[in-house]
Protein backbone atom coordinates (compact mmCIF):
# COMPACT_ATOMS: atom_id res chain seq x y z
CA UNK A 1 0.00 0.00 0.00
CA UNK A 2 2.67 2.69 0.95
CA UNK A 3 6.34 2.90 1.35
CA UNK A 4 5.79 4.21 5.12
CA UNK A 5 8.93 4.84 6.92
CA UNK A 6 9.15 4.50 10.55
CA UNK A 7 5.93 5.22 12.80
CA UNK A 8 6.01 8.63 13.05
CA UNK A 9 2.91 8.25 15.76
CA UNK A 10 0.39 8.19 13.60
CA UNK A 11 -2.75 6.44 13.32
CA UNK A 12 -2.04 3.57 11.02
CA UNK A 13 -1.93 0.79 12.91
CA UNK A 14 1.32 -0.66 11.67
CA UNK A 15 3.18 -2.98 14.40
CA UNK A 16 6.70 -1.00 13.09
CA UNK A 17 8.60 -2.99 15.49
CA UNK A 18 7.37 -6.51 14.24
CA UNK A 19 8.45 -5.25 10.29
CA UNK A 20 11.72 -3.57 11.62
CA UNK A 21 13.75 -6.64 10.18
CA UNK A 22 12.48 -7.12 7.35
CA UNK A 23 12.08 -3.22 6.36
CA UNK A 24 14.65 -2.54 4.32
CA UNK A 25 14.11 -5.26 1.60
CA UNK A 26 12.01 -2.76 -0.37
CA UNK A 27 14.03 -1.15 -2.95
CA UNK A 28 13.27 2.60 -1.21
CA UNK A 29 13.71 1.88 2.22
CA UNK A 30 17.58 0.26 2.12
CA UNK A 31 18.24 1.84 -0.60
CA UNK A 32 20.52 -1.39 -1.47
CA UNK A 33 20.17 -0.70 -5.12
CA UNK A 34 22.96 1.43 -6.09
CA UNK A 35 20.53 2.86 -8.93
CA UNK A 36 17.93 3.50 -6.56
CA UNK A 37 20.56 4.46 -3.45
CA UNK A 38 21.74 6.74 -6.27
CA UNK A 39 18.45 8.59 -7.47
CA UNK A 40 18.09 9.71 -3.72
CA UNK A 41 20.89 11.11 -2.84
CA UNK A 42 20.67 13.49 -6.12
CA UNK A 43 17.34 14.03 -4.36
CA UNK A 44 18.41 14.74 -1.10
CA UNK A 45 21.76 16.99 -2.22
CA UNK A 46 19.15 19.17 -4.15
CA UNK A 47 16.73 19.48 -0.98
CA UNK A 48 19.04 19.55 2.13
CA UNK A 49 21.27 22.66 2.35
CA UNK A 50 24.18 22.52 0.12
CA UNK A 51 26.30 23.18 3.33
CA UNK A 52 26.78 21.04 5.92
CA UNK A 53 24.11 21.68 8.84
CA UNK A 54 22.05 19.77 11.81
CA UNK A 55 19.48 17.93 9.80
CA UNK A 56 16.42 16.16 12.30
CA UNK A 57 15.27 13.16 10.13
CA UNK A 58 11.18 12.16 11.67
CA UNK A 59 10.23 8.72 11.55
CA UNK A 60 13.67 7.75 10.56
CA UNK A 61 12.92 4.16 10.42
CA UNK A 62 16.16 2.47 9.86
CA UNK A 63 18.09 5.23 8.95
CA UNK A 64 18.33 4.90 5.37
CA UNK A 65 17.88 8.64 4.39
CA UNK A 66 19.72 9.58 7.51
CA UNK A 67 22.88 7.53 6.07
CA UNK A 68 22.58 9.54 2.75
CA UNK A 69 22.12 12.86 4.58
CA UNK A 70 25.40 11.69 6.82
CA UNK A 71 27.29 11.13 3.71
CA UNK A 72 27.14 14.66 2.39
CA UNK A 73 28.71 16.08 5.59
CA UNK A 74 25.28 16.72 7.38
CA UNK A 75 24.66 16.36 11.14
CA UNK A 76 21.92 13.80 12.15
CA UNK A 77 19.10 13.70 14.31
CA UNK A 78 16.48 10.86 13.88
CA UNK A 79 13.77 10.26 15.99
CA UNK A 80 11.18 7.32 15.49
CA UNK A 81 8.15 5.57 17.28
CA UNK A 82 9.67 2.09 16.67
CA UNK A 83 12.31 1.53 19.69
CA UNK A 84 13.48 -1.49 16.56
CA UNK A 85 13.84 0.71 13.80
CA UNK A 86 15.68 2.92 16.29
CA UNK A 87 17.96 0.17 16.82
CA UNK A 88 18.91 -0.39 13.42
CA UNK A 89 19.62 2.86 12.22
CA UNK A 90 22.03 3.35 15.17
CA UNK A 91 23.63 0.29 13.68
CA UNK A 92 23.58 1.93 10.13
CA UNK A 93 25.06 5.17 11.49
CA UNK A 94 27.83 3.86 13.89
CA UNK A 95 30.57 5.61 14.03
CA UNK A 96 28.80 8.93 11.96
CA UNK A 97 27.92 12.20 13.29
CA UNK A 98 24.29 10.62 14.12
CA UNK A 99 21.99 10.33 17.24
CA UNK A 100 18.87 8.91 17.25
CA UNK A 101 16.18 8.95 19.53
CA UNK A 102 12.74 6.85 20.66
CA UNK A 103 9.85 9.07 19.79
CA UNK A 104 6.82 10.92 18.48
CA UNK A 105 7.44 12.19 14.91
CA UNK A 106 4.59 14.83 15.68
CA UNK A 107 6.09 16.44 18.79
CA UNK A 108 9.98 14.89 18.96
CA UNK A 109 11.90 14.55 22.03
CA UNK A 110 14.87 17.57 21.45
CA UNK A 111 14.23 19.65 23.86
CA UNK A 112 15.71 23.43 22.83
CA UNK A 113 17.51 21.78 19.70
CA UNK A 114 17.50 23.77 16.03
CA UNK A 115 18.24 22.42 12.74
CA UNK A 116 18.70 23.67 9.88
CA UNK A 117 16.38 21.11 8.01
CA UNK A 118 13.68 19.04 8.87
CA UNK A 119 13.31 16.24 7.14
CA UNK A 120 10.34 13.70 6.69
CA UNK A 121 8.93 11.15 4.53
CA UNK A 122 5.84 9.34 4.14
CA UNK A 123 4.95 10.39 7.63
CA UNK A 124 2.77 13.06 7.85
CA UNK A 125 -0.46 11.31 6.25
CA UNK A 126 -0.46 9.23 9.31
CA UNK A 127 -0.87 11.98 12.03
CA UNK A 128 -3.77 12.87 13.25
CA UNK A 129 -3.09 16.89 13.67
CA UNK A 130 -0.97 17.74 10.39
CA UNK A 131 -1.38 21.75 10.98
CA UNK A 132 -0.07 21.57 14.29
CA UNK A 133 2.98 18.41 13.70
CA UNK A 134 3.90 21.43 10.93
CA UNK A 135 3.97 24.55 12.68
CA UNK A 136 5.55 22.60 15.25
CA UNK A 137 8.34 21.53 13.17
CA UNK A 138 8.37 24.94 11.85
CA UNK A 139 9.62 26.50 15.08
CA UNK A 140 12.36 23.63 15.30
CA UNK A 141 14.03 25.42 12.49
CA UNK A 142 17.26 28.27 12.55
CA UNK A 143 16.54 30.86 10.48
CA UNK A 144 16.43 29.91 7.04
CA UNK A 145 15.92 26.60 8.06
CA UNK A 146 13.83 24.56 5.60
CA UNK A 147 11.11 21.38 5.67
CA UNK A 148 11.65 18.62 2.98
CA UNK A 149 8.62 16.79 3.42
CA UNK A 150 8.20 13.62 1.30
CA UNK A 151 4.46 12.28 0.52
CA UNK A 152 1.92 10.97 -1.89
CA UNK A 153 -1.22 9.17 -2.36
CA UNK A 154 -1.04 5.32 -2.48
CA UNK A 155 -3.55 2.85 -3.64
CA UNK A 156 -6.67 3.29 -5.68
CA UNK A 157 -9.69 1.37 -4.20
CA UNK A 158 -9.13 3.02 -0.87
CA UNK A 159 -6.08 5.70 -1.18
CA UNK A 160 -4.69 6.72 1.49
CA UNK A 161 -2.20 9.81 2.15
CA UNK A 162 -2.19 13.70 1.49
CA UNK A 163 -2.22 15.18 -1.78
CA UNK A 164 0.53 17.66 -2.75
CA UNK A 165 -2.11 20.57 -3.07
CA UNK A 166 -3.82 20.04 0.02
CA UNK A 167 -0.24 19.88 1.82
CA UNK A 168 1.01 22.90 0.08
CA UNK A 169 -2.64 24.74 1.72
CA UNK A 170 -1.65 23.35 4.70
CA UNK A 171 1.94 25.21 4.66
CA UNK A 172 0.18 28.17 3.12
CA UNK A 173 -0.42 29.99 6.55
CA UNK A 174 3.32 29.93 7.18
CA UNK A 175 4.36 32.08 3.95
CA UNK A 176 7.49 31.45 2.92
CA UNK A 177 9.03 29.74 -0.30
CA UNK A 178 7.39 26.33 -1.25
CA UNK A 179 8.45 24.71 -4.00
CA UNK A 180 6.82 20.99 -5.14
CA UNK A 181 8.66 18.25 -7.38
CA UNK A 182 6.68 15.71 -8.24
CA UNK A 183 8.39 12.07 -7.95
CA UNK A 184 5.99 9.24 -9.51
CA UNK A 185 7.59 9.83 -13.48
CA UNK A 186 11.15 8.71 -11.52
CA UNK A 187 11.75 5.09 -11.41
CA UNK A 188 15.02 5.26 -10.19
CA UNK A 189 13.54 6.43 -6.53
CA UNK A 190 11.18 3.09 -6.31
CA UNK A 191 12.83 0.70 -8.08
CA UNK A 192 9.99 0.09 -10.01
CA UNK A 193 7.22 2.00 -12.21
CA UNK A 194 4.22 3.59 -9.93
CA UNK A 195 1.26 5.23 -11.33
CA UNK A 196 0.07 6.71 -8.58
CA UNK A 197 0.86 10.33 -6.28
CA UNK A 198 4.36 10.87 -4.98
CA UNK A 199 5.86 13.94 -4.30
CA UNK A 200 8.04 16.07 -1.97
CA UNK A 201 7.77 19.48 -1.05
CA UNK A 202 10.64 21.87 -0.03
CA UNK A 203 9.51 25.18 2.31
CA UNK A 204 11.77 27.50 3.83
CA UNK A 205 9.00 29.44 6.00
CA UNK A 206 8.58 33.14 6.75
CA UNK A 207 10.03 33.40 10.29
CA UNK A 208 9.29 37.12 10.47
Amino acid sequence: MTTHDGDGGGTDGVDWDARAAAFDEEPDHGLRDPEVRAAWAARLRAWLPRRAGDVLDLGCGTGSLSLLAAEQGHRITGVDRSPAMVALAREKLAGRDAAFLVGDAAAPPVGEERYDAVLVRHVLWTLPEPRRALRHWRDLLRPGGRLVLVEGVWGTVSPVGIPADALTALLAPMAGQVRVERLSGDRALWGRDVDDERYAVVAVPDRS
